[in-house]
């Protein structure tokens, strides 16, 4: 215990950082300065409230922290327990804290009316709408993550790896895991991989932003992208000195003729184009590998959701084509979660080098367990298990809102049957930004070609459309979110809202 005198005659306490006294069963820490005044009314009592009303005032404690048990706080701060309880009793009275038998006592969730933005003459939050759906796109249905099969990979790996494996690891990755993904990609995909091609990222932000900086290094200054495309993208080859420059997508999808004049680098999404849904036809295929071949250049293939495919009538990499010139990108964003921050490059053998000095200068590489889990899971089958449960599971929510649809449109889906999203065409982008803001107000997330920026660049007379991310909720959301979906595209047009 320390005792600091102030000017005021006060002191502020504290546990010593090495005060190892037995009276700390809560296993809790919490600092708190107490300015004692001992001849004020209330004493040490008061300046206890004092100061734990001024740490969730000021959000050092936020809502729902568990504060230390009374013995535990009265011991590290040195006062009677009865102070403690006294001061807890007095908190929650006021609505500061809660306190409930078996869970303790926690910062409640909404602080005393006089203490909100407007008693500080703010005025009060407008209410948002309760969320009752999400329907954007690039998202799986995460509840669906297949935590048991991860525990049981993550026994085994924790059971047999050894201690040198915790070292700093390879930036290109852990050998089983690029092992293992060879494999994968090899079999499902068609890609021509080798377990020396692989390099192992976190996701495909990662890589995309990695193989941008190394670009610019080697001296490309513009990338081709699909146009509408994902914004995103485009953002993060222009953060590392790269110029994005549009390539028109038809029904054949992109264009390589619209490819300008020293352009070495496009990015593609072959086998189903984000967003507009087709797949690139085997002559347009044919003619940016030629592109690439005389100029230099390289084809990044976004591979983003090539398992999910339900019209039986799977579309291989564009990679294995050309290994020398495309650089082929998979991850388990769509498959198991983002959060999972698992993804990898095929990277062709001149390119390998560069990109792993940027990798090592960055510190982008990967923990290791979460390496080792992924490799066991692919290796054990239970990451193939999980894809045809999930590609069974989306399959039948793609058909669904189809038919849905159907009885309040005459508008059809565009796109081939695959993926995590689909297209509904609108007649105008003020339609789509109509449609939009109605559920938003109605508590339904959605994306639109314009309201979210896929145009580069933006405006114009180009096409409108929702882009509807079918896989996003979870099983319990689905139903409750497409009804809302459907009763918003049925509405006559100038009643939405």
């Amino acid at each position: 215990m320390r005792e600091d005198g102030d000017a005021t005659g006060g002191r502020s306490m504290r546990r010593s950082p090495d005060d190892g006294r037995a009276g700390f069963g809560s296993g809790l820490d919490l600092h708190l300065d107490l300015q004692l005044d001992l001849t004020g009314a209330g004493g040490v009592g008061r300046s206890l409230e004092g100061a734990l009303r001024e740490a969730v005032r000021s959000g050092r404690l936020t809502a729902g922290t568990r504060l230390p048990g009374t013995r535990g706080l009265a011991a590290d701060l040195g006062l009677s327990r009865g102070t403690v309880v006294h001061a807890y009793t007095q908190l929650i009275a006021e609505g500061w804290l809660t306190g409930s038998r078996g869970s303790g006592t926690r910062v409640a969730g909404v602080l005393p009316e006089s203490d909100t933005g407007e008693a500080a003459g703010h005025a009060p939050a407008k209410p948002r709408a309760a969320s009752v759906g999400d329907l954007r796109p690039g998202r799986p249905d995460v509840s669906t993550f297949p935590r048991a099969d991860w525990v049981s990979s993550l026994r085994r790996v924790m059971s047999a790896m050894e201690s040198e494996q915790m070292g700093y690891p390879d930036p290109a990755g852990m050998p089983a895991l690029r092992l293992a993904v060879a494999d994968y990609v090899s079999r499902t995909r068609g890609v021509w991989a080798s377990p020396d091609s692989i390099v192992i990222t976190a996701g495909f932000t990662q890589a995309l932003a990695l193989l941008a900086r190394t670009f610019r290094r080697l001296g490309v200054r513009s990338a081709a992208t699909e146009n509408p495309g994902f914004v995103f993208h485009r953002e993060l080859l222009a953060a590392a000195g790269l110029d994005p420059v549009p390539l028109e997508v038809g029904a054949e999808g992109a264009d390589p003729s619209g490819l300008p004049a020293g352009t070495r680098v496009a990015l593609l999404t072959p086998a189903h184009q984000h967003p507009w849904g087709v797949v690139l036809a085997p002559g347009r295929r044919s003619a940016f590998i030629d592109w690439a071949r005389r100029n230099d250049a390289y084809v990044i293939e976004d591979d983003y959701d090539g398992e999910f495919r339900y019209d039986q009538q799977p579309v291989g990499a564009m990679q294995a084509l050309a290994p020398d010139r495309v650089i082929y990108a998979g991850s388990t964003s769509k498959t198991l979660a983002p959060g999972a921050r698992l993804g990898w490059l095929v990277v062709p053998a001149p390119l390998r080098g560069p990109l792993l000095r940027t990798m090592r200068e960055t510190g982008s590489a990967l923990p290791v367990i979460d390496q080792l889990v992924l490799a066991d899971l692919l290796s054990s089958g239970g990451y193939d298990r999980h894809v045809r449960r999930a590609r069974l599971g989306y399959r039948r929510r793609r058909h669904e809102l189809a038919e849905r649809l159907a009885g309040v449109t005459d508008t059809l889906l565009t796109g081939v049957s695959a993926g995590l999203h689909a297209l509904l065409p609108v007649s105008s982008a003020a339609a789509e930004r109509e449609l939009v803001s109605a559920a938003e107000h109605a508590g339904l997330l959605l994306h639109g070609l314009h309201t979210a920026g896929y145009w580069h660049p933006a405006g114009g007379e180009r096409p409108a459309a929702l882009v509807i991310g079918y896989a996003t909720p979870p099983r319990h959301a689905w139903r409750q979110a497409l009804d809302l979906l459907v009763t918003l595209v049925g509405r006559p047009p100038g009643v939405i809202g």
